[in-house]
């Protein structure tokens, strides 16, 4: 049944936090770290194709975003986004209590912050792409600083029900080829909207603050980060597990 698939999976990810936390961590960062790569990528390729029209650029950014999901799943990386589908599912079937994942939770979102951030850092400091890269960076972190609450809230919620669909298919998927086509198409589904993934966010604001220091709105940063990161587990957990529990329980 894809509850009880859904839900070895999240025991198993709980065990390895608390057994062997160091290692948990690090496997967080990697996801980091994986997740950095692509957002190289796709600022890159948004930042050249932008020259060209602002809206190719967006097109191009978004359409290969899906290798840092694709990264973590093939690589075996611990992403906080799709943990909240897999972690959450034994507290729903009163395998463990809500409390026990929260010590996971933390150690997956700090090892992503710290991987995604020293990736977004290192790419700004080679120097790389700066005469076209900066310009499109910055126009990007001005539309995920100037927001609605609300509305980041709504964004963020849609961004991680949409990634632990794509982590559900990739439990469900055998045929490798067609996992990978189903992540990119899935993932663009939530980059091209402009919906906000808060360990992206972390990759972003660590290339902003790298490149533009303290002219950025460090408050706005912070509270961008909480709202989507709250955003992301309603719609991990609430929005695509629950139902889910609901159907094979």
């Amino acid at each position: 049944m894809d509850l009880e698939l859904l839900e070895e999976a999240g025991l198993k990810k709980i065990k390895l936090s608390q057994d062997e936390p160091f290692k948990y961590f690090i496997k967080a960062v990697m996801a980091g770290f994986y997740l950095g790569v692509a957002s190289i990528l796709s600022y890159s390729l948004g930042s050249v194709a932008s020259l060209i029209h602002p809206m190719l650029g967006k097109i191009a950014f978004a359409s290969f975003f899906g290798l840092a999901f694709i990264l973590v799943v093939f690589l075996n990386g611990e992403l906080f986004t799709g943990n909240c589908l897999t972690t959450i599912l034994p507290v729903y079937t009163k395998k463990i209590r809500f409390v026990e994942i929260l010590p996971n939770w933390f150690i997956c979102y700090f090892g992503n912050f710290i991987g995604a951030s020293i990736i977004g850092a290192l790419f700004i400091l080679s120097g790389s792409l700066s005469h076209t890269l900066l310009d499109f960076l910055e126009s990007a972190l001005v539309l995920k600083l100037d927001f609605d609450i609300t509305q980041l809230l709504i964004r963020a919620i849609l961004c991680n029900f949409i990634v632990c669909l794509a982590a559900y298919v990739s439990f469900k998927v055998k045929d490798e080829a067609a996992k990978v086509i189903v992540l990119f198409v899935l993932i663009i589904a939530f980059v091209l909207p402009g919906f906000d993934h808060s360990v992206a966010n972390m990759a972003s604001f660590a290339m902003g603050v790298t490149a533009f220091g303290s002219a950025l709105n460090y408050s706005s940063i912070f509270m961008n980060l909480l709202i989507s990161t709250l955003g992301n587990i309603i719609g991990g957990s609430i929005l695509l597990a629950y139902p889910i529990y609901l159907i094979n329980k």
